[in-house]
């Protein structure tokens, strides 16, 4: 089991606490039962194979781009070597589960009453889990407007030096990437 917790601790594709609580859906009680915790283990390692093969794939496609002359990446080009944002093989369960993780966890903390970014980023939140995945086209757009305003955000209180401010927002980027990835 503490081998298994040291394993998360490592590649936590979805955070911590979601990847444990999701690793338990998947396998089992596996605080108890051995063949559970096999599961759990080749689950994991699984999902964190599929990711090293995305980042394999991502750095060929780099070399080519810089080939070519594209010395940076696009906007809005998503680098899976940063850090898995989501759960290979299982993506869209995973990012459900997370968010149902983040709305009782971590989300509260994260909404303020006069932010109408977050309010707009947490009715997405509610709107993924009641719908099982799914969003309106209006529900995808204020998605797409939050992420853009959270971005410059960020870039805006780098430049001030507020700790704080900067993992709100890193964070709440975090569940607006969820929400994409529930909703594909």
């Amino acid at each position: 089991m503490a081998a298994l917790r040291s394993c998360v601790q490592l590649y936590r594709p979805i955070g911590f606490h979601a990847t444990l609580s999701f690793l338990q859906e998947l396998a089992g009680p596996y605080q108890r039962d051995e063949s559970a915790l096999l599961r759990a283990l080749d689950a994991l390692s699984a999902s964190r194979h599929a990711w090293h093969a995305e980042m394999h794939q991502y750095a060929e496609a780099r070399r080519r781009a810089k080939r070519g002359g594209q010395r940076s990446p696009r906007p809005g080009e998503r680098d899976p070597s940063n850090f898995p944002g989501s759960w290979h093989g299982a993506p869209r369960a995973a990012a459900l589960h997370a968010l149902r993780h983040w709305r009782h966890e971590r989300l509260p903390a994260l909404l303020a009453a006069s932010d109408r970014t977050a309010t707009d980023i947490n009715a997405c939140v509610e709107a993924a889990i009641t719908a099982g995945g799914v969003l309106s086209a209006s529900q995808r757009q204020m998605l797409a407007d939050g992420l853009a305003e959270l971005q410059r955000r960020i870039n805006a209180v780098l430049r001030q030096d507020d700790p704080a401010a900067y993992y709100r927002a890193r964070n709440l980027v975090k569940v607006a990437r969820l929400v994409e990835d529930a909703t594909r």
